[in-house]
């Protein structure tokens, strides 16, 4: 939703004109009680509910008429709240900010005419405005496929992450309690495991909250950097435990091979020093 709001909050100003000069086409919505606006519903897939109150005490003297259906039960309602969310500016249209819709649940935005002592209220849901204006691309059954991929994706990766998790206390407790006993390999051998069992499990966890519970339209590729930043750095810090093993290993056995981890905790540094650039231009950007 903070995508959709982003979106909507940069193209305000014309989405706001091109629902202004839209109505102002479609002539007197007086005209248009008889038949329960079915011709705006037409022109406007987004629109998604119209009432009508008096502009003196703003009585609701209307039901609440629907796409596909109408409500008696807030006719004669005062709607003087909604007041403040809308500016007419000695203008007969006033367009509000986007708020939740008590009558549906959905983020809208309330579009106010007046009319013949008539106040005539349109609101029209931001997903579905956006989306007909071209500004986001939604495509349901793709969007269905593509979840559930992402959301199998992640749980088989969260699985070998859990099976990487017990092959380090497996791999510790046999080297402590069947094998030669406490080293320095045995410890650090589990503690490789599991940093790339946690780096698989935060990356999986990640992609079901972007890509399945909160499905990110977001043209911005921020949400994407955030990712591999987060998955870079624990491998990073994976690699360097790793280097400080062999460290410790050719310490113990031969210091003649000492250049090759010097060759290893080099390379890391580079990746450490590149990741910083990509942080630093990233956000510049």
């Amino acid at each position: 939703m903070q995508d959709f709001m982003l979106t909507y909050r940069t193209n305000s100003e014309d989405i706001e004109k091109f629902l202004i000069e839209t109505i102002r086409n479609t002539g007197h919505l007086g005209q248009k009680e008889d038949t329960n606006f079915e011709n705006l519903f037409k022109v406007f897939p987004s629109l998604e509910l119209i009432y009508v109150c008096e502009d003196r005490d703003l009585l609701q003297v209307s039901p609440n008429i629907y796409r596909n259906k109408i409500s008696k039960t807030q006719k004669g309602d005062n709607r003087k709240y909604i007041l403040n969310k809308l500016d007419f500016n000695d203008n007969d249209i006033s367009i509000s900010q986007p708020y939740i819709s008590s009558a549906t649940g959905d983020t809208c935005i309330t579009v106010a005419k007046k009319e013949n002592r008539k106040i005539y209220f349109l609101d029209f849901k931001v997903i579905e405005l956006l989306q007909r204006l071209g500004l986001i691309e939604i495509h349901k059954e793709f969007n269905i496929i593509s979840k559930s991929f992402y959301f199998v994706t992640s749980m088989v990766m969260m699985i070998l992450a859990l099976f990487t998790v017990g092959y380090s206390a497996y791999e510790f407790i046999n080297s402590v309690f069947f094998k030669s006993g406490l080293s320095i390999e045995s410890i650090f051998k589990p503690v490789i495991a599991l940093t790339l069992g946690l780096a698989i499990f935060d990356l999986a966890k990640t992609i079901i909250e972007q890509e399945v519970v909160f499905k990110n339209y977001s043209k911005n590729s921020s949400s994407e950097y955030k990712v591999l930043i987060k998955f870079s750095i624990t491998i990073i810090i994976a690699l360097l435990i790793e280097s400080l093993m062999v460290v410790f290993k050719i310490a113990i056995d031969n210091y003649a091979q000492m250049i090759h981890a010097v060759y290893l905790i080099g390379g890391v540094s580079f990746l450490f020093i590149a990741l910083g650039l990509f942080i630093y231009f990233t956000k510049k950007r």
